[in-house]
């Protein structure tokens, strides 16, 4: 059975950093998809950033560019999302997902991905 946990998040400043972790268990994730997700109070699930565990190419939404980056420990079967310059809009919960061998055309949407996290709360105050 896949399980994700999440950790890493917290209550930071505007213009600090937090690095969140997914770490996986329960299968070979090889040719995985690992995402991560947003949910804000009162608006739906977005998509953050995504990497593929066999080659490490990430992808991520246009108001996180240049501001996060996705990387994973294939080791630790852990992958992890560095967060900089924060702004209150980042304020969210945050979810790692899974699913196995994804395509570009599909990676952004929440309801293909197979396996969750319990999801991990990032506040960022102004």
């Amino acid at each position: 059975q896949v399980e994700l946990v999440e950790s890493g998040g917290g209550l930071v400043q505007a213009g600090g950093s937090l690095r969140l972790s997914c770490a996986a268990s329960g299968r070979t994730f090889s040719s995985y998809w690992m995402g991560w997700f947003r949910q804000a109070p009162g608006k739906e699930r977005e998509f953050v950033a995504v990497i593929t565990w066999s080659n490490g190419n990430a992808w991520y939404a246009d108001p996180v560019k240049g501001r996060f980056t996705m990387s994973r420990d294939n080791a630790q079967n852990t992958m992890y999302l560095q967060m900089n310059s924060l702004k209150p809009e980042d304020t969210a919960v945050y979810y790692c997902a899974a699913r196995k061998s994804m395509t570009r055309a599909t990676m952004t949407f929440s309801d293909e991905y197979d396996y969750w996290g319990q999801g991990t709360q990032v506040t960022v105050a102004s």
